[in-house]
């Protein structure tokens, strides 16, 4: 059955074209703050983006069991190793260490590490040591799969947080893209990227950006060549990473351009296989972009509570043209009835004339046959 399992799990790994990541044992220990063991490698390769705990696996199931995640070991599974007998304890630590695992840790700071060195170093295993507790680590762990596991891709432009959105602005070269952020930053808002901005995917749909890190702080300035923006405008002036809310591309104006006047029609762009917002900015000669990219920023933030004042404003405008309509019927109504009431009053003042000829004809004709 061991044997079996054992080439199931390499039959697996050959059906996939590549690992998902590989990681650096250096780097790994000094970002989870772990601890060396037995380190007979280097590196290793992760081709699974979840973590283990080897409970069913110490007692000597191995069915379902995912050989390809990093294995977690805590207070839960030294306890029950300490209640077996020496020799089998052994030959469990060994079948388990078998089983070609990419990395060995073990939680609570303890002392039991002991227990898997000889293992660790025939199979030539990563064995490491961690002070936290195991479900911390878990969650520390998730999180560093992902970040090292996420999709990236890299685009040209600069990134920014203006008033707590992360906007990435995209233009031409030389349509003034740096000049631009450089005045978002002195009118408080945060710098994040020039010139290249990394992006990476996680969860799916939550796009994250930030610099290279050679690049990391610094902006070119046509004319004045390369600043180092936290060390002119301070700490608060920059971010080293920022969730990417909106794109704003920037273009020369162009009168035949249908530029949206409303803002009814909104704009996407993909990035990482995500829709984000995009808004085309014109750039001409008087216009402050600075001030147009705060007030798209905030125009953008209200979208995402539910408030769209393009839409609002539309909605105003057919109450009022609703509102005329119905006075001018009202209206109409009423010079109908107006009319139509004149029409009645000439009528009925034809027929009191026509009366009071037809009285004047008999009085006279009394007053004839009177005469006679």
């Amino acid at each position: 059955m061991l044997s079996i399992s054992i080439l199931e799990n390499q039959e697996k790994k050959m059906t996939e074209k590549e690992p998902l990541c590989t990681i650096e044992v250096e780097e790994f220990c000094k970002s989870l703050n772990l601890e060396k063991i037995i380190a007979p490698i280097h590196y290793f390769e992760l081709w699974d983006s979840g973590t283990n705990r080897p409970g069913l696996q110490l007692h000597g199931y191995y069915e379902y069991f995912d050989n390809r995640r990093i294995q977690l070991v805590g207070k839960v599974e030294i306890s029950y190793l300490m209640s077996l007998d020496p020799r089998l304890r052994e030959k469990r630590i060994d079948d388990f260490f078998s089983h070609d695992i990419p990395c060995l840790i073990v939680c609570w700071d303890l002392p039991e590490t002991t227990l898997f060195e000889k293992a660790a170093a025939k199979y030539k295993v990563i064995l490491l040591k961690s002070k936290e507790k195991t479900t911390s680590l878990n969650y520390r762990l998730i999180d560093y799969i992902d970040n090292k596991t996420a999709p990236r891709t890299g685009i040209h432009g600069v990134l920014v947080e203006v008033r707590g959105v992360g906007v990435v602005i995209t233009g031409a070269s030389g349509i003034g893209k740096s000049e631009t952020a450089l005045e978002l930053i002195k009118r408080g808002n945060s710098f994040i990227a020039d010139d290249v901005v990394d992006i990476t995917c996680h969860h799916g749909n939550h796009l994250i950006g930030e610099a290279p890190e050679m690049l990391r702080y610094y902006m070119e300035v046509r004319g004045i060549g390369i600043i180092d923006v936290r060390m002119l405008f301070g700490a608060k002036s920059v971010k080293r990473s920022v969730d990417i809310d909106m794109v704003i591309r920037l273009e020369n104006w162009d009168e035949h351009s249908p530029y949206d006047r409303l803002g009814l029609d909104d704009q996407t762009t993909n990035i990482l296989g995500v829709d984000i917002p995009l808004v085309t900015i014109p750039v001409s000669s008087g216009r402050n972009l600075a001030a147009i990219i705060e007030t798209a920023a905030i125009n953008n933030r209200m979208k995402e509570t539910g408030y769209r004042s393009a839409q609002v404003f539309v909605k105003n405008i057919e109450k009022h043209n609703k509102e005329e309509d119905r006075k001018k019927a009202e209206e109409a109504k009423r010079k109908k009835e107006r009319e139509k009431m004149s029409h009645l009053e000439k009528k009925a003042k034809e027929k009191e004339e026509d009366l009071q000829e037809e009285v004047q004809n008999i009085q006279n004709q009394e007053k004839g046959e009177g005469w006679y």
